[in-house]
């Protein structure tokens, strides 16, 4: 659990570079609704972290070059005051200076255009470039076999050969349609900028949003790369909460409650240690080693 404390001392972005004195670090976070948002964990981790820092709107991309609004249409809703307004469907650019830490944040949020995606990532680097971003984390959640009950799955990948060191990464093996995190990412990596894709896996069985405990995985992972504390303390609350909704619903359905089992047995098998091939190896090894030597000591 993370206690947020603003008065707390600035830790140095132990995971990039520390900056020289007086410099700062920016840092651009972006998520999009839709295919690449799997229980909407994505897109409600960065909009947590950006309400934390009050971050402010800087820019946007005009929705009408970009999206179909019988695909992706506008909602109707009511103000403070009551009146009616028309939300259309947009990706917003918002940054937020900590003044106790060396960084800078940017945020892009917004929904997965329909058309025109290099010229709407064209548009998007236009912004990493005037906003001086040093790093781009791109974030998105997919529908996998997990259990719900236990930890859940965060990936972090880039194609950039400093960074997988110094955090150590590794390169995407992945192969297979993308979505629009997976082009901007690659868009940024070909303009040189140092890019983490993250990725949390969602129970495709409770694919619904919200999913409180992925976007609290995804925070956590975050917390981690860019070394700034989040209050997640709400949201850890929900996820156990959600956690708790999901294990009566389970109970009520004796295939899925056993479906669940079998995935807590795959995941917790996995996760053994001497589960590995070369653990089994040497531990083979060890025991043809005893038996020889009982066997010598026999004749």
């Amino acid at each position: 659990m993370n206690e947020f404390d603003a008065d707390a001392p600035a830790p140095h972005l132990g995971l990039f570079p520390t900056p020289a004195e007086g410099e700062r670090v920016t840092v651009m976070l972006a998520a999009f609704e839709g295919w690449n948002d799997a229980g909407e964990a994505a897109s409600e981790a960065v909009r947590s972290i950006k309400r934390q820092f009050g971050a402010q709107k800087v820019g946007a991309i005009d929705a009408d070059d970009y999206y179909d609004f019988q695909f992706t249409r506008p909602t109707v809703r009511r103000s403070g005051s009551g009146r009616r307004r028309i939300r259309w469907p947009s990706t917003r650019v918002a940054t937020a200076r900590l003044d106790d830490y060396p960084i800078n944040l940017v945020f892009v949020q917004g929904t997965e255009p329909s058309y025109r995606w290099r010229a709407f990532t064209e548009e998007l680097m236009e912004y990493v470039e005037d906003l001086d971003v040093d790093y781009l984390i791109v974030i998105g959640a997919l529908l996998a076999d997990v259990p719900h009950s236990r930890p859940i799955p965060v990936t972090a990948t880039s194609e950039a050969g400093d960074l997988r060191e110094r955090l150590n990464l590794e390169a995407s093996q992945y192969e297979g349609p993308t979505g629009i995190v997976g082009v901007f990412a690659d868009a940024a990596d070909h303009h040189g900028i140092p890019t983490i894709s993250l990725w949390a896996a969602v129970p495709h069985y409770v694919a619904q949003a919200p999913s409180p405990k992925a976007q609290l995985a995804l925070m956590h992972r975050i917390e981690e790369m860019i070394q700034i504390p989040l209050d997640t303390n709400e949201l850890a609350e929900d996820a156990e909460a959600w956690e708790r909704g999901v294990n009566e619903l389970a109970t009520e359905d004796p295939e899925i409650a056993a479906y669940i089992q079998q995935l807590e047995e795959a995941k917790d098998t996995a996760d053994l240690p001497e589960a590995t091939g070369e653990s089994i190896a040497r531990e083979f090894e060890r025991y043809l080693k005893r038996r020889g030597k009982e066997g010598g000591a026999a004749t």
